[in-house]
């Protein structure tokens, strides 16, 4: 008996390993891709939502804009056309989150420094202060790449509805005085589509790595 085990070892472990192999190839093959979810306002609290959103479930797209860029172009949602982009919401003056969440934009920046597929929106919260001179220094002195990391400006109101009625970014409307202002954490990750796939806390360096990996799994899911 132990002559036949010996004499059939060697064939025995080649099967194995090629039942492992077989095996291995069948559940990549069959295991399903990983897929961002869809945002929707109803998910969000009710205070970010403008009231006309809060019981939406379905459809939720961000809304068509025109704003003002540090070098003075006029930037649109034809600019953001076939591009995925992550945005957020902050101010040059700002000391407190908004100088650790730029440095994070420049992160996810460096990450796809070479890849048009993906771009990068600020939106002043402050546009009375931020003109584009001052948004042109800003974005020099934190790298941002012409054509990639568009810092913008613009009407308060066409701001802060954006936040309110498309990125559900903010609590406030903007319309409370000097000092009714945004002051979010979120970066908001879009698709090809204009919808919600992602959010994270940009003062998180665990969530801005999150936001990476998303976006690349967001690119692999229009590359199929």
């Amino acid at each position: 008996m132990l002559k036949f085990f010996s004499r059939y070892k060697f064939i025995a472990v080649v099967m194995f390993i090629l039942s492992i192999i077989i095996i291995t190839i069948i559940y990549n093959l069959y295991k399903p891709e990983p897929r961002l979810k869809v945002y929707q306002p109803n998910e969000f609290t009710k205070e970010l939502v403008d009231s006309s959103l809060q019981r939406v479930r379905k459809f939720h797209h961000i809304s068509d804009f025109k704003l003002i860029n540090q070098y003075g172009d006029t930037i649109s949602q034809d600019n953001f056309k076939d591009k995925i982009y992550i945005t957020d919401f902050f101010f040059t003056t700002c000391q407190t989150i908004c100088p650790i969440m730029t440095k994070h934009m420049e992160q996810i920046q460096a990450a796809f420094k070479n890849d048009d597929e993906v771009m990068l929106l600020s939106h002043s919260v402050t546009p009375q202060i931020d003109d584009v001179e001052r948004l042109k220094k800003y974005a020099e002195a934190h790298n941002a790449i012409k054509g990639k990391w568009h810092l913008v400006t613009g009407l308060k109101k066409d701001i802060y509805k954006l936040a309110r009625q498309s990125y559900f970014t903010t609590k406030t409307t903007g319309d409370g005085g000097k000092y009714d202002m945004i002051h979010t954490e979120n970066f908001v990750l879009i698709d090809k589509e204009k919808r919600i796939r992602g959010i994270y806390d940009g003062t998180n360096p665990e969530e801005i790595e999150q936001a990476i990996k998303d976006i690349k799994i967001l690119k692999q899911e229009y590359a199929k």
